[in-house]
């Protein structure tokens, strides 16, 4: 019975995203919430994960952070917790049977306000889980996701309906044991608030150089447990993260701007042009000016991932 009901709303949240998007591309459905198509299968995307339930309707797709590779598809979602540079792509699509997805933001205001009202759900706050977590899909999460989508057709409906829905769905996946997930994105979890600081450091100082143990004790931690912790968390050490937030900021500089090659580099904190060419193709598997010119010539749907 549980199936067949994941099966038939499953095929209406389906219809919802077609209804959305007659053709490949994303849209914003609400706030915070994205929907996605895709009629065949990607190369790897470099981007950043964001705070978000992430389920896919159809298809299938693998996202990487580090060396951790994370599959999923219509009877897995993805829950992300983290910040965190990611390598992704779409493995399952086709014109008959298109990847189409939906992700949506989970904001961390929201999610203590549930962690506060639900105090006994607050069980198996492990300090070690990582930041992104394949969940067995349940019905009822494809329902309120569905119901979600139905309800921003209606503004009315949407400005009442919308925030009641998204508490629901951070209370179901709480009932699935995402708590230490949620209290890291809510920031409520304290081994996982340092990291999140550290994050927040490296991502906004990325052209600065910096030192493990000043973070360390910055944070009130041991080098060795703020490594690991930090490696737990993202699947990186703190200088692999710096140099993948460098580099992809280096690459939106040189999509974005009329910039020099080497003028990038020194603008996210290279000081040695061969170093940073050398860095950015081991990367994304070509020299930044040929990468450049790729990334144009496939035009936006190259970066249309959830």
């Amino acid at each position: 019975m549980e199936n067949m009901r994941l099966r038939d709303t499953r095929s209406k949240l389906a219809d919802q995203i077609r209804l959305r998007l007659p053709e490949d591309g994303n849209a914003e459905i609400t706030n915070g919430v994205y929907a996605f198509r895709r009629s065949d299968t990607s190369d790897f995307f470099h981007g950043e994960s964001r705070l978000a339930l992430c389920l896919i309707v159809q298809g299938a797709k693998e996202v990487m952070v580090g060396e951790q590779v994370y599959h999923y598809d219509p009877d897995h979602y993805l829950i992300t917790a983290a910040e965190l540079p990611t390598i992704s792509r779409v493995v399952e699509a086709s014109p008959n049977q298109p990847y189409l997805a939906i992700a949506c933001g989970l904001d961390p205001a929201l999610v203590r306000s549930v962690l506060m009202s639900a105090p006994m759900m607050q069980m198996n706050l492990d300090e070690n889980d990582n930041a992104l977590k394949v969940q067995e899909t349940e019905a009822s999460i494809v329902d309120a996701v569905l119901r979600l989508m139905i309800a921003a057709e209606n503004p009315q409906d949407a400005e009442f309906l919308i925030p009641m829905i998204m508490k629901e769905i951070i209370y179901r996946l709480l009932c699935n044991d995402h708590g230490a997930r949620l209290a890291r994105i809510a920031g409520t979890h304290p081994t996982s608030a340092r990291i999140t600081r550290a994050l927040d450091t490296l991502r906004t100082q990325y052209d600065q150089p910096f030192s493990v143990p000043d973070i360390a004790e910055d944070l009130g931690m041991s080098v060795s447990s703020f490594h690991d912790h930090f490696k737990r968390a993202t699947g990186l050490t703190p200088l692999q993260f710096q140099k993948h937030v460098r580099l992809r900021e280096a690459r939106r500089i040189l999509l974005t701007e009329d910039i020099d090659i080497a003028t990038a580099g020194y603008q996210v904190g290279y000081r040695d042009a061969s170093h940073f060419n050398r860095d950015y193709k081991r990367m994304f598997g070509a020299s930044p000016s040929r990468d450049i010119d790729q990334l144009r010539a496939a035009g936006p749907l190259a970066t249309a991932t959830n």
